[in-house]
């Protein structure tokens, strides 16, 4: 213990959990000088080093919880969200707009564009490796801008479509993604008859740990129009540090594409590192709620 505790903290610093035991502890807590922005590379440094130390990772509770929940339906992007969480072992969470492949479809604002969105082939394929694809609207217009009954009226459309084009989906587990994560009261209760759960913009992207038996109103948070890298790494610092629950980050697309893109490479290499944290479980939404709420 006096050997491991010596290389691990030449400085006193700030308090880290990990989840290595031996005969004598169930957790060990080390002092170690961390800086924030480099929480999770150091935390995982630590975990890579215990066993060579003669130390052995233990089944550690998940305490936290992400969900990089990425909107719109780019094709591109999707397909390389796909590629990289595949490569961790993760599901991609992937929202799309169901109207978004029809010839008419109109772009919305500067980003969101005819000629970059997929079509229910493409979701369908990643349904069938194993990625989560929930509905993002009808046609991304600001519902809570609309007419009530007008409101209502795309939200179901958008679920009967949903319902007879992608392969396996059941409105009972789905999450309704509201566009601009801008939803009123009313629309969250409408929707709750529809779906499980709806993603908007809530308290915050900081949400409770789920339970069983919950109808859920589940809050984000989302950054643009420019690069998400610091933002996101400071969101995901900062919780980690915490005492845990569910933080949700709404995204878009990757490097040129979608408002407040990701670039590749960090996203990456957020997920290297993320892989690590052993208190830790990265999930689509609703992979989240199957897993902790049944």
């Amino acid at each position: 213990m006096a050997k491991l505790y010596a290389l691990l903290n030449p400085n006193f610093g700030e308090l880290v959990t990990l989840g290595f035991t031996n005969r004598f502890d169930n957790f060990l807590y080390f002092y170690y000088p961390v800086k924030r922005r480099r929480f999770i590379k150091k935390t995982a440094a630590i975990t890579a080093l215990a066993p060579a130390l003669g130390f052995k990772p233990s089944n550690v509770q998940k305490t936290h919880l992400i969900s990089f929940s990425f909107d719109d339906g780019f094709r591109k992007s999707f397909y390389k969200l796909a590629e990289f969480h595949e490569e961790y072992g993760l599901k991609a969470c992937l929202n799309v707009i169901a109207s978004g492949h029809f010839p008419n479809f109109q772009a919305v604002g500067q980003w969101i564009l005819p000629e970059l969105m997929g079509d229910f082939d493409d979701w369908n394929y990643f349904v069938s490796r194993g990625h989560e694809v929930m509905p993002h609207s009808w046609k991304h217009l600001n519902l809570a801008e609309q007419e009530p009954f007008e409101a209502k009226k795309l939200m179901s459309e958008c679920i009967a479509y949903f319902n007879e084009n992608l392969i396996g989906f059941k409105p009972a587990k789905a999450i309704f993604n509201f566009p601009f994560n801008a939803s009123t009261p009313e629309l969250d209760q409408y929707a709750l008859r529809l779906v499980r759960a709806v993603r908007t913009s809530g308290n915050g992207a900081l949400n409770p740990f789920p339970t069983k038996d919950t109808k859920w109103v589940l809050g984000c948070e989302s950054h643009g129009p420019d690069l998400s890298d610091d933002w996101v790494e400071e969101k995901v610092d900062r919780f980690l540090s915490s005492d845990g629950g569910w933080l949700i980050l709404n995204l878009h697309g990757l490097d040129d594409e979608g408002w407040g893109p990701l670039s590749t490479d960090y996203f990456v290499s957020l997920l290297k590192r993320l892989v690590e944290v052993k208190n830790l479980d990265i999930l689509p939404v609703g992979m989240t709620l199957d897993k902790y709420a049944g």
